[in-house]
């Protein structure tokens, strides 16, 4: 029987296959959450009057964290449920960064697991650093 972490056990085509799979899936769903978030949103606010683009309003914490987005859209707020859909989507591509280390660990490609273990530290370095947790 051959161990699932072994390089026998998977081909290349098949990893490349997952990681295809994991990115089209992310899409996907990152998608169907920004819709359903976006018609939630014309829903709750569609027959609000124009607004006053002349003067900047930001936006609240709420929307800067990921306990806040989580929070807002587990209690159904339209905006942190679109919020949601765009970290599906951010998130997406550092996962596949995650599946192709851990295939390049399963051939024991040492050169390619260093490149691929600098990119996800750049990546998550990059979106991790300047966020207020």
């Amino acid at each position: 029987m051959k161990k699932v972490l072994s390089k026998d056990f998977w081909v290349d085509q098949d990893i490349e296959q997952l990681i295809g799979e994991l990115l089209r899936y992310g899409v996907i769903t990152a998608s169907i959450v920004v819709f359903f978030g976006g018609a939630f949103y014309l829903y709750q606010h569609g027959g609000t009057g124009v607004p006053a683009y002349r003067v900047f309003v930001g936006e609240g914490a709420s929307y800067t964290t990921f306990k806040g987005i989580i929070n807002g859209a587990m209690g159904l707020n339209a905006k942190d449920v679109i919020q949601l859909g765009v970290l599906v989507l951010i998130a997406t591509p550092i996962m596949r960064i995650a599946f192709s280390l851990v295939a390049f660990i399963m051939e024991r490609d040492k050169l390619y697991v260093f490149i691929t273990l600098i990119v996800l530290c750049v990546m998550l370095f990059s979106i991790f650093g300047g966020l207020k947790v």
